[in-house]
């Protein structure tokens, strides 16, 4: 069984795996289902987008972020083609933290992805899109509600007890307001 530390560590390092042009062991790009592994990197107009991950509990929230034009936008299939290309990227982050530490993690879709598409011009708009995953292996105590301990130490307890805050010391010889 990993640890928790060792599943969080294992995934952020699968995700620093994707950066652009980033080579996998035979010297073939690898391809982590983002827009800018499409077509001929020198010919072609670079499409800018990428994604990123943080972990909250036992879960684990991918974002995707792309530049898009508004006709991309306005045509059929546009939110299932984001969903398909985070689907692809949660695939690549499975099977490089396969390749990375040797053992599988499961990543469980929880809830609908939260997608925004923002313009800044006539010509340059930008999505971006969230999801949730629960990631297998991390127990749901870990949740972020969870409730924790009192650990406050004895001594320190004692001295807020003494109340020093609210009253005045007897050397004060400020007026009273």
């Amino acid at each position: 069984m990993a640890t928790v530390y060792e599943i969080v560590q294992g995934l952020s390092q699968a995700a620093a795996n994707a950066y652009d042009g980033a080579l996998g062991e035979d010297n073939e790009q690898l391809v982590a289902g983002l827009r800018r592994e499409d077509g001929d990197p020198i010919l072609d107009k670079r499409v800018m987008d990428g994604f990123n991950v943080r972990f909250a509990g036992d879960m684990m929230c991918l974002t995707y972020h792309s530049e898009v034009m508004l006709k991309e936008v306005y045509a059929n299939g546009f939110e299932s083609d984001i969903e398909q290309r985070l689907g692809d990227i949660a695939a690549f982050l499975k099977k490089e933290y396969k390749k990375i530490t040797g053992k599988s993690v499961s990543l469980s879709e929880e809830g609908e992805v939260d997608m925004r598409v923002e313009s800044s011009s006539r010509i340059r708009s930008w999505v971006t899109a969230v999801k949730n995953y629960r990631v297998g292996g991390l127990s749901e105590d870990m949740e972020v509600n969870a409730s924790s301990e009192d650990r406050l130490d004895d001594k320190f307890r004692s001295f807020l007890e003494q109340g020093g805050f609210g009253s005045r010391p007897d050397n004060d010889t400020r007026k009273k307001e």
